[in-house]
């Protein structure tokens, strides 16, 4: 049937204001969507569960079994993956299997001993040392016989569980895996070990070092001061260490915090031993979002002089600049990290409650 030229005007009009309703409406849906839906429209969980991932068969079959427990409990521990930790085992010494020199007794041509092949040297300078003595290194005692001893699985499971951790884990796992191992082939291989081992298949990250957690963070602040920092905060994630760096390019770890309170309104010390005394102090499990938790860290520093410091983001969770070499700024564990000596809370300081009263009533 042929449409008369009016009748075909007409269809055309009609197609053509569909056409415009769908590209007006269509992005109206799609900013109406949940917002647990994140890029792609893959649905982001930000609670922090600490479940610890499930062994694949083939992990199960492989993994002797205490060496299988070990990586899990020191894994949850120690806040990284038990899957990049039972990989690490399975790459250095078939867990503990292997026959070469230095799995058991001595080293090898590189120093290195015991089933997860520290360097004797980042172990502590000797394969056995008790507990009570004064060291620097990742030497541990996972088992409480008072030994950190290399070729014991539950010590040398613990102490790489720390390395990890301090260089990048659980967030930027390549990098931790490159400073256990300087090869990328070694961090490829040791991934790909890992995500067989894993029911899922994948190595995971926190959700909360996911930036699609950010939102539910921040609405989830207490006031709206609080929410302000946080924001600031978290949008600095990713940016790199730099000692006595405030900003806007790279932040030490009290620099952050005091960008952050600054971009609030609000004035606090700038350094690590300025903040300790300056807010008022809060006990372990009544932290919240805005306070400041504390860590024994670094040199001339102490339970009383702590040298590092995170911003609280949420329960458990911190975000922090830490190290040069501990990779970019992000949100972590403070649960699991030792040295924490405390928390305070600057908003309670009686200079800031002066400063609250004057950004709600500038003419005061």
């Amino acid at each position: 049937m042929k449409l008369s030229r009016a009748r075909l005007a007409v269809v055309i009009g009609l197609a053509g204001m569909l056409l415009l309703v769908a590209v007006i409406v269509s992005p109206m849906l799609l900013m109406s969507m949940p917002s647990f839906l994140g890029n792609g429209g893959v649905s982001v969980d930000c609670e922090d569960t600490a479940q610890v991932e499930d062994a694949s068969d083939s992990a199960s079959a492989d993994i002797p079994g205490e060496y299988l427990d070990l990586y899990k409990e020191y894994g949850k521990e120690i806040g990284v993956q038990w899957n990049i930790l039972a990989a690490v085992g399975k790459r250095e010494t078939d867990h503990g299997r292997s026959s070469l020199p230095g799995v058991k007794s001595g080293t090898n041509s590189a120093g290195a001993a015991g089933p997860m092949q520290f360097l004797i040297s980042t172990w502590g300078g000797k394969a056995r040392i008790p507990v009570s003595s004064t060291f620097n290194g990742y030497a541990s005692d996972g088992d409480d016989d008072g030994v950190a001893d290399v070729y014991n699985p539950a010590d040398a499971i613990l102490g790489a569980a720390k390395m990890l951790k301090r260089n990048g884990a659980p967030e930027n796992v390549r990098q931790a895996l490159f400073v256990y191992n300087r090869a990328w082939w070694y961090v490829d291989q040791v991934e790909e070990i890992a995500r067989k081992y894993a029911k899922s298949g994948a190595v995971k990250v926190p959700p909360q070092a996911s930036e699609d957690c950010d939102e539910p963070l921040v609405e989830a602040a207490p006031n709206d001061v609080v929410a302000k920092i946080l924001q600031y905060a978290l949008a600095q994630r990713g940016k790199p260490y730099l000692w006595g760096g405030t900003g806007p390019d790279s932040f030490d770890c009290s620099g952050v915090i005091y960008a952050a309170y600054q971009q609030a309104g609000l004035s606090i010390p700038r350094t690590t031993f300025g903040q300790w005394p300056f807010g008022i102090k809060v006990l372990e499990g009544e932290e919240q979002p805005g306070d400041l938790v504390f860590f024994n860290a670094g040199p001339g520093t102490s339970a009383n002089n702590p040298g590092h410091v995170g911003l609280v983001v949420s329960k458990g969770k911190m975000l922090e600049a830490r190290c040069r070499l501990c990779g970019p700024i992000k949100v972590t564990s403070y649960q699991a990290r030792v040295g924490r000596v405390g928390f305070t809370r600057p908003l309670q300081n009686p200079d800031v409650l002066e400063q609250l009263k004057k950004l709600q009533n500038p003419s005061l």
